[in-house]
């Protein structure tokens, strides 16, 4: 196969791999311009944000917190707590992105997305990862998401509340789906239920955003102690 096939035969696995996910992000999108719109931000501002922060989790927190005066340093301490986690998954991918240029890495890395990194780790198991797959993943993906959320803000109230048709439970589907794929057994079991537990508890007790803090740490403290464990 030559160098242009290669490359053809990874963009459409890049466009294939991220279909799902681009589809379950629609609602949320929707979603959260909606949501923000109401706190007064205009469809500019909105895909603005979208573009430059690109973490979901993150703007609806930060629209959460949203007020007049904008509370800043909640703003900024809320962002940190809920993105730290991708200190550890950027850490994970960079020794599996040797075909990478120096500006494919910044770029690739800015907008990387749980999504784009669960499913660049699966396919790092068989094959190395190329520009071509990541890229082919993650441009739709950016561009759907701050694409839709812009038209939920300029569509606002008239959208309704996509919860009460369960939509904002896509998102959630598509984790325990990616958490599938990456089942090992006992180990996995573990990590999801410490994760899930410390999460849940922290969320009723402290409330967002300590709860991401809560469960990642839990989760890394069992997966730790479950693989030792097993190769006792």
């Amino acid at each position: 196969m030559s160098k242009g096939d290669t490359i053809l035969a990874d963009l459409r696995l890049g466009l294939s791999d991220i279909w799902p996910a681009a589809v379950a992000a629609i609602p949320i999108a929707l979603l959260f311009g909606a949501l923000a719109a109401g706190k007064g931000l205009s469809p500019a501002e909105v895909g603005l944000m979208g573009f430059l922060v690109f973490a979901g989790g993150a703007q609806f927190a930060a629209v959460e917190l949203w007020a007049t005066p904008a509370p800043i340093g909640a703003l900024v301490f809320s962002t940190l707590l809920i993105n730290a986690r991708h200190v550890l998954m950027s850490a994970s991918l960079v020794p599996k992105l040797a075909g990478f240029s120096r500006g494919q890495r910044l770029l690739g890395l800015y907008w990387m997305a749980d999504e784009n990194w669960a499913l660049a780790e699966k396919r790092a198991r068989t094959r190395p990862l190329t520009p071509a797959y990541w890229f082919a993943m993650l441009v739709p993906f950016v561009i759907g998401f701050v694409s839709l959320s812009t038209l939920g803000a300029v569509v606002g109230a008239a959208l309704g509340d996509p919860r009460r048709l369960g939509a904002d439970f896509a998102f959630t589907a598509l984790f325990i789906a990616l958490v599938a794929a990456f089942w090992k057994g006992r180990v996995t079991f573990w990590t999801v239920a410490a994760s899930g537990l410390a999460s849940a508890l922290a969320y009723r007790l402290a409330g967002p955003p300590w709860h991401v803090l809560a469960g990642a740490l839990c989760g890394l403290a069992a997966a730790w102690i479950a693989a030792g464990a097993e190769r006792r």
